[in-house]
């Protein structure tokens, strides 16, 4: 029976974690120029005379 090869399944958690990060910190991004697009698509309430 082969032993098992923690450096690997430690380096594949660790690129996992990054992937995980890195996607998140993506999201953040995106999230933050999202909102202020949001406020400028919306039309704006017309007065009723």
């Amino acid at each position: 029976m082969k032993t098992p090869n923690y450096s690997f399944e430690k380096r594949k958690k660790e690129l996992k974690k990054q992937k995980k990060n890195e996607e998140k910190r993506q999201r953040k991004l995106n999230r933050g120029k999202e909102q202020p697009d949001d406020v400028l698509e919306t039309p704006p309430a017309e007065p009723q005379a």
